[in-house]
Order: structure tokens, then sequence, then C-alpha cells
């Protein structure tokens, strides 16, 4: 199991992960111009202080976004992601972390729509304060699984659905197949892109099996490892499992993702991979 209340863990190696692809399905949806809908299951606060108390206890964002975010050779890839980082740090201290409907609040078109669902008592009213002005965003206090039943298909057909579960209770790593499979069962066609951590190897080997046997086609799996895996407490890794990803997105993972760990993990430990795991 895994304690994961994200302002403890904002900007990290995973969210760095997360957002890199998060930002590169959502610039691949742009290339259209049919409008889409965002769905965040798990939205979290929205955007996060790193001098917080929270953030500094952890300081893991030293070893994530802090040190990528100013890289003069950072890809061309990273743009989308770093841009929306930047955005938030108008002056060029690194003050604030962007969560996920931050990312796509910045890289969304005013045709484009949001839905943000966030349970916690904490974190639903600063996700609705942040986005009180934004009429492109809907934004529920709720369980994220539910909306995979009630929001979906999206009018236009089109969308990314984000799936980013807290992994506090072992059952969630069965709660996100089963929500996988109702909305998949709803809207075929639309992108499900589901965050992962590595505590227990074993955890995410029955995941991707049940989604398997789901009958799912086009599964995609990316993960990035700072250490190797481990029987010790504590997340040793963290991985996107993409439905339908864009044509592009294998390519472009692999293109990046050496940079990435070299970056994040100037020690060397670890690694990364880009696997179809269901080919379509």
């Amino acid at each position: 199991m895994l304690s994961y209340r994200h302002s403890f863990h904002a900007g990290n190696h995973a969210d760095v992960l997360k957002h890199t692809v998060e930002s590169l399905i959502l610039t691949a949806l742009m290339e259209k111009d049919k409008p889409f809908l965002y769905l965040d299951t798990h939205a979290g606060a929205g955007r996060y202080q790193l001098s917080s108390a929270h953030a500094e206890r952890t300081g893991e964002y030293l070893e994530g976004i802090a040190r990528i975010w100013q890289q003069p050779d950072a890809p061309a890839l990273l743009k989308p992601y770093l841009n929306a980082v930047r955005n938030l740090n108008p002056g060029g201290t690194l003050r604030y972390y962007p969560g996920s409907p931050l990312i796509a609040r910045y890289l969304l078109r005013e045709e484009d729509k949001l839905q943000l669902t966030e349970l916690h008592p904490s974190d639903y009213p600063l996700l609705r304060n942040e986005f009180s002005k934004d009429a492109r965003a809907r934004v529920e206090r709720g369980d994220g699984y539910q909306q995979l039943k009630a929001k979906l298909p999206p009018p236009a057909r089109r969308g990314l659905i984000l799936i980013d579960p807290p992994y506090e209770m072992k059952s969630d790593y069965q709660e996100v197949v089963k929500g996988i499979q109702e909305g998949y069962k709803r809207f075929a066609t639309g992108i499900y892109a589901l965050w992962y951590p590595v505590v227990m190897r074993q955890q995410i080997k029955h995941m991707l099996r049940d989604l398997e046997a789901t009958g799912i086609r086009n599964i995609l799996q990316i993960e990035l490892a700072v250490r190797p895996d481990s029987d010790q407490r504590g997340m040793t890794a963290s991985g996107m499992i993409v439905i339908n990803p864009p044509w592009k997105l294998k390519a472009q993972m692999e293109e990046l993702l050496p940079w990435l760990h070299k970056t994040l993990v100037p020690a060397g430990t670890g690694h990364y991979s880009v696997t179809q795991v269901v080919p379509e």
C-alpha cells in the first residue's frame, strides 16, 4: 500500500513522467479541430506550493521537476509540459507545481472541456476555487470511478481520461481495472491514461494481468524507475498505462526516456521502458 496525499509528493519523478505523458496526449488530441473532453477522476488540489510544510518535509520535487525545468538541453517534446510549469512560476523561481488539471487548463483550447472530480475534503475546495472562473471546467466532489459511468461518452466522442488514484488501499489496484472496464464499455475510442506506483512489483503484474483479461486492445506501458525494485517500504518507480495511445506516443517516449532518466537519476540506478502490452 501507499499513502499518496499529493501535496507531499508534488513535482517528484512520478509527476514528471505522468505530466509528460499527459501533455503529449493532449497535444496530439489538439492536432484535430474537433473539441474533446479531459476527464480527471482524482484531480487533487490543482496547484501545490513547494514551500509548504508537506512539500518541504519530503523535498521530492528537488529530485524531480527542479532537475529539469530550466535545463537548456531539454528535448523539444517536453516544451508543452515545461511551459505549463513556467507559466505558474513567471519569476523564474520554482514556487508552485501544477497538478494534472492545471497542465490541462494551460494546454486546452477554449472549445475543449474539463471534468474534474476530487473526494478529499481539504483538496476539493482548493480545486473548486482554482477553476471557479474557468467556463470550460466542471468541478465535482465525489467518487472518481463513478464519473467513468456518469460522464462517458462525451458529446464530442473524443477525450482523455486520466486516472490517478492514491493507492492507499490494496483494492485500488482492482478498482482501477473495473473503472476502466466501465468507461471502455461506454467510450471504447477514448484515450485512458492510468498512473501507477511501483511499491510491490507483484501488484503491478497482477493489475496488468487483470487488464489483459478484459479483452481491451492497444495497451501501452511506460515506466521510469529511480532505483531497482525492492521489498523495502517506498516507491521505486512509477508508470503510465495508456489505452488507445496516440500513434506517435510510443516513439515519443522512447526518445524522451533516456534523457529524463539521465537527468532525473544522475546515479544511473533504476530503469526505463516502453512496452506494447497488448497490440491493437
